[in-house]
């Protein structure tokens, strides 16, 4: 089959970084799906890996944690879905990622896709939709429903895959006062079109921009990227007994700073649940069916950014340099072979 991957950690404008290769077809195991993969997405998590995980043994390493696709084949002990279903997931990092003809993933991570949606549109959608969900449902524990309660949820960067996903879910599910971050004129039009009720500039400092535009504090807090150069800013902005929670890896983070205020800090990672099997791993494909639903409801929308056309090398190479470049917008698609 048909894959893209590499062979050696090396800076995204190498040919070699990423390379189109043939590997043999994957076999299911009992609670597997075969995945035959119609459209991928690409994340920060796909850079950084290549970046900072060298394959072992010369062996090929295949990234790619977003996939929409149809079940080609089901383990022995498979009960969620049958041969034909159309599905969408963000698959686990403790196994071969999906930027391959055929894929293989545990169903219980696993969600039916949209029945409104295209391939591209679904793949764009799991790893963000998940990271969100999980984020603001379950980490920080808001409420789903409309009653003010006088909150309102800070999210830095909003404008990429995660805070596309976050500000949407935020604003249809919650009564939160949603304000987003952006940089640019266009990102910024992108986060108030999909609900934020404000948007400041993060090159400015934000509690400073919040004060500006008639927000004293926040009560929540999702800092999704550069966390450690925001710290100081997002306590200041926090309401007492607030809540931070961030996705990102600063290389330092003084939490002695939350004490004051006691803040409660907590961190977001959607593999988790696949990564120790966790009891409730099932959860992740209980949340894909509820996104799928509320996709073809007409509650949220995709995140698409940039469609990149076929899966192949030279585009995943040209996706991977946008999203180091930090300038882009929603997710970044793949579609067919």
């Amino acid at each position: 089959m048909k894959a893209i991957a590499y062979y050696a950690s090396l800076p995204i404008s190498d040919d070699k970084a990423l390379q189109d290769i043939e590997l043999p077809e994957p076999v299911a195991g009992p609670r597997d799906l075969l995945v035959e993969v119609k459209a991928i997405s690409v994340n920060p998590v796909d850079t950084k890996v290549r970046q900072n995980a060298q394959p072992e043994g010369g062996a090929a390493k295949v990234l790619g944690w977003d996939v929409a696709g149809v079940v080609k084949a089901v383990g022995s002990d498979v009960t969620l879905f049958t041969v034909g279903d159309k599905v969408f997931y963000a698959g686990s990092i403790a196994r071969a990622g999906g930027n391959s003809e055929l894929h293989v993933v545990d169903e219980r991570i696993v969600g039916h896709m949209p029945n409104t949606l295209g391939f591209a549109e679904a793949a764009a959608l799991p790893l963000t939709a998940i990271t969100a969900w999980e984020l603001l449902f379950e980490r920080l524990q808001v409420r789903e429903g409309k009653t003010d309660e006088g909150q309102s949820l800070l999210i830095v960067g909003a404008a990429g895959g995660v805070g596309s996903i976050l500000t949407q879910l935020a604003h249809q599910l919650t009564a939160l006062k949603v304000i987003g971050t952006a940089s640019r004129a266009q990102t910024q039009s992108w986060v108030k079109e999909l609900g934020a009720d404000l948007v400041i500039d993060h090159s400015q400092p934000l509690s400073e921009a919040l004060k500006r535009a008639g927000v004293d504090q926040v009560t929540h807090v999702a800092s999704l990227t550069q966390t450690d150069q925001h710290l100081d800013q997002l306590v200041e902005a926090l309401a007492p007994q607030g809540k931070l929670a961030l996705i990102d890896d600063p290389k330092a983070l003084d939490v002695t700073k939350l004490k004051r205020k006691s803040l409660s800090l907590h961190w977001e990672f959607m593999y988790t649940r696949s990564l120790f099997e966790t009891a409730d791993m099932i959860e992740q494909h209980n949340l894909l069916n509820r996104v799928a639903w509320l996709i073809d409801a007409g509650t949220l929308k995709t995140t698409v950014g940039e469609h990149f056309g076929t899966i192949n090398a030279t585009n995943l190479r040209r996706a991977h340099a946008l999203l180091e470049s930090g300038k882009a917008k929603g997710k970044i698609v793949l579609e067919g072979f």
